[in-house]
């Protein structure tokens, strides 16, 4: 066994004293979809409802005699500082992006009580954690990194020791969401060659690809924030060295839309409540369903702190996602009668969503934000050639996203 074997497992026994071993679930209704053997290891079921209380806990715990500690986090990072600052009686300052669910700033508080204090700054978590830094070198403390340290590191391995331990063996693929690769380097490490690890990173947070293409890391020019778990613009410099010899076919990225239609199924069929980094490992196994058909295959679900706020967002994302939900632009004659003749071109599952029409007094014709829903994609064909047949003027906004961001 090797050093960080020996030190991942002296985490993962020494935590047991603080919450126990997440659950390690077969899945049927995704192991008879795919063919394999799909087990969940449910990190949204920790005591922070995410991984990140492992790596917190393993690098406080090694800094004895420690009064104040300090971070920077998307929000689970900073609950599980939180978490542990409450428990070991030590002062914590919690930097967090004013964008933030306030769900996850709430919980913090709620896990840190007086303990902790919370500081929101920066709109991505890059500017946060620059502010992090700034601020424990001037007040000084401990600054804990959420992935890029190898304590921190060794803890999230824990989960990867615990899934050996649950399984009674090694699987065949382990699928793991990536952020700042802190948990994918650690469980990666953990398994070696024994077991073919896939990475999936969101698609507007891609660093680690990034970082394998240039074979360094590098700051992405943009982060998408609705991934808020896994939105981070460059790898860790010590995750990297640990992930520098992966391949990039390894590595999948998922549109931030197609998450969302796995956190809702999830939430429908399995009434598990997972946040979109959560939703990562999920989403990624219909990417490779072809090669792990027959195997035994662990998606690490990383975390469960969903903003129930963000529900109608995220089902907006899936629908339009899955092509059952869509918007148009509809030139309408301003005539008596011309709205009925369009509605009885809707069919029977088509459904109005949304309608925004100005009557313009000095035009033949008026303009019409149209959000149509229904049953299957199909029927926007049939809809399409309607519409055409009896010679309305549409265009279809639905993947426009300059447009998407005023209208829709």
């Amino acid at each position: 066994m090797s050093d960080f074997m020996t030190r991942a497992r002296a985490a993962e026994q020494a935590m047991r004293d603080v919450f126990p071993a997440t659950p390690l679930q077969r899945n049927d209704h995704l192991s008879a979809r795919y063919g394999a053997d799909i087990w969940l290891k449910r990190e949204d079921l920790s005591p922070v409802r995410s991984y990140k209380i492992r790596g917190a806990f393993n690098a406080m715990r090694k800094q004895q005699g420690q009064a104040l500690f300090v971070c920077a986090s998307a929000g689970n990072h900073a609950q599980g500082v939180a978490y542990m600052c409450r428990h070991m009686g030590v002062r914590g300052v919690i930097f967090m992006p004013v964008t933030t669910p306030q769900q996850k700033i709430q919980k913090t508080r709620m896990f840190g009580g007086d303990q902790v204090e919370i500081h929101l700054t920066g709109d991505y978590f890059d500017q946060t954690l620059a502010a992090a830094q700034a601020w424990c070198a001037q007040e000084g403390g401990h600054f804990l990194s959420p992935f890029d340290d190898a304590d921190v590191i060794e803890g999230q391995a824990s989960l990867a020791v615990e899934i050996e331990e649950q399984l009674g063996g090694v699987p065949d693929h382990v699928v793991l969401p990536v952020g700042g690769g802190g948990m994918s380097a650690g469980v990666a490490t953990w398994f070696g060659d024994r077991s073919h690890c896939i990475f999936v990173e969101p698609e507007g947070g891609a660093c680690l690809r990034a970082a394998l293409a240039a074979g360094h890391p590098v700051t992405l020019d943009h982060v998408d924030n609705f991934v808020d778990g896994a939105a981070v613009g460059r790898i860790g410099e010590k995750t990297f060295e640990l992930l520098k010899s992966r391949h990039m076919s390894d590595v999948l990225v998922m549109p931030e839309d197609r998450i969302c239609t796995t956190i809702i199924e999830m939430l429908n069929v399995e009434g598990i409540v997972l946040e979109p980094a959560g939703a990562l490992s999920v989403e990624a196994v219909a990417d490779v369903q072809s090669f792990i058909r027959g195997k035994t295959v662990v998606c690490v679900t990383s975390g469960g702190n969903f903003d129930f706020e963000r529900l109608p967002e995220v089902k907006e994302r899936a629908q339009r996602y899955s092509g059952v939900k869509k918007y148009f632009l509809l030139r309408l004659p301003q005539r008596p009668g011309a709205l009925k003749e369009f509605l009885n071109i809707l069919g029977p599952d088509d459904d109005i969503a949304r309608f925004e029409y100005m009557k313009k007094s000095a035009r033949n014709f008026g303009s019409v934000l149209i959000g149509i829903e229904t049953a299957k994609p199909e029927n926007f064909e049939r809809l399409y050639a309607r519409l055409d047949e009896a010679g309305f003027t549409y265009t279809d906004i639905t993947r426009n996203e300059t447009l998407a961001q005023f209208v829709i």
